[in-house]
């Protein structure tokens, strides 16, 4: 049975991870070992959205841990970010048969799911990985596509469920690990998204910190 996101979203991480485990809105479920919800920092403001689990990632439950995830992590740390300082998910939550690209029926089952973790994490930067979570993100900002390799690289303001967020769209590490080629190409891209991080949480810093001065001076004056 095919479900749409039609439904309400979930209000609690709890409540929707338990539902993305025991899932049965598309036929994925039916050759899937483990579904995959998403793992993280939950307070993060950065949120990485991948395609769907591959089958190191069926095997364990956990998004990115097979080869491409290791690069992921790798390439992450060059820039001084750190996995567990962000939130890690995926379009589709379990493993479509011989790691075949999502269906568009299977994207629109599971898509109550991501934008609930939108909603529940409310990121202030989210980076697309790959051709479907570019177009899966975009399209729910009613935003026009053009394919990740015209769209990567650049960092996009976009409106999702009353939120306005940043959207910076790179390459899948897969396509970077089994593509030397691509490789320079993900790694630029994640200094570009290191540097966005920097620009944002600096001024978030600047804001709380000119908010604290302005308080302790109107505590001041009374």
């Amino acid at each position: 049975m095919l479900t749409t996101d039609s439904d309400q979203l979930y209000s609690t991480w709890e409540l929707l991870e338990d539902e993305i485990r025991r899932c049965t809105r598309c036929p994925l479920y039916k050759s899937r070992r483990n579904p995959v919800p998403g793992e993280g920092n939950k307070n993060s403001s950065i949120m990485f959205v991948g395609e769907a689990p591959g089958a190191t990632e069926d095997e364990m439950g956990r998004p990115f841990v097979g080869a491409a995830g290791k690069l992921l992590t790798m390439v992450m740390e060059s820039y001084g970010m750190r996995r567990e300082d962000v939130y890690i998910t995926n379009v589709v939550k379990c493993r479509p048969p011989g790691n075949r690209e999502p269906k568009d029926e299977e994207i629109n089952a599971c898509n109550i799911f991501l934008k609930s973790q939108i909603l529940l994490l409310k990121p202030r930067i989210i980076v697309t990985l790959g051709n479907v979570a570019g177009k899966t993100i975009f399209s729910m900002a009613n935003r026009e596509w053009g394919g990740v390799m015209k769209m990567r690289g650049k960092k996009y303001t976009l409106q999702i469920l009353g939120m306005q967020l940043h959207a910076i769209p790179t390459i899948h590490p897969a396509a970077a690990l089994y593509n030397p080629q691509l490789r320079s190409i993900f790694e630029n891209d994640m200094k570009l998204i290191k540097s966005v991080i920097d620009e944002i949480v600096s001024g978030a810093e600047e804001i709380r910190k000119e908010k604290s001065k302005s308080k302790t001076l109107l505590d001041y004056l009374k």
